[in-house]
């Protein structure tokens, strides 16, 4: 199920306290999603369990980020992310996103495991306008290339700033 449900321009604010936590299946799909997810959503539990966690994916997000994630998550690692996601009614909500493998007896992934909290406005400004350039990057290089071409911008851009991902993200 993908929400067909087209953007709007209305922003909920995520609570200092609050924590969107969900898991999910190897594939992405969710197996366990709390109430904080349900709420801003807009989802029932029962819409959300079996569904791609992509469910709630914004189109301002660029794919490349996602790739990226995947990447890092295949290897085994944690990784951070600022996420804008979509609730079912359109609208958006931004989060600090922690996603990390979870390892069965035999340390193999069998899901991941992911928090999400409230990022800081900063931080929200600054990416917007990374993801911005990175969504323009992904339109001129077209659907094949894509992925390759925005994670390249965002590469470029880490190397000017001589900083790795996740030492940028977390400083912000």
């Amino acid at each position: 199920m993908k929400n067909k449900q087209a953007p709007t321009q209305v922003e909920r604010l995520m609570r200092e306290d609050d924590f969107i936590i969900s898991k999910t299946d190897l594939k992405g799909r969710i197996t366990y999603c709390n109430r904080i997810f349900i709420e801003f959503s807009g989802y029932t539990e029962h819409e959300l369990l079996g569904a791609q966690h992509n469910i709630v994916r914004h189109p301002d997000m660029p794919r490349g980020v996602f790739k990226f994630m995947w990447d890092v998550l295949g290897q085994q690692k944690e990784c951070f992310a600022y996420v804008k996601n979509m609730a079912q009614d359109g609208s958006f909500y931004w989060v600090l996103a922690n996603v990390t493998p979870s390892l069965d007896a035999q340390n193999k992934a069998e899901g991941y495991f992911s928090v999400r909290r409230k990022p800081s406005r900063g931080a929200v400004s600054t990416m917007s306008d990374v993801y911005r350039l990175m969504l323009d990057e992904e339109r001129r290089a077209g659907p094949k290339d894509a992925c390759a071409a925005s994670l390249a911008l965002m590469t470029g851009l880490l190397n000017q700033k001589e900083t790795s991902y996740e030492k940028f993200i977390l400083s912000l």
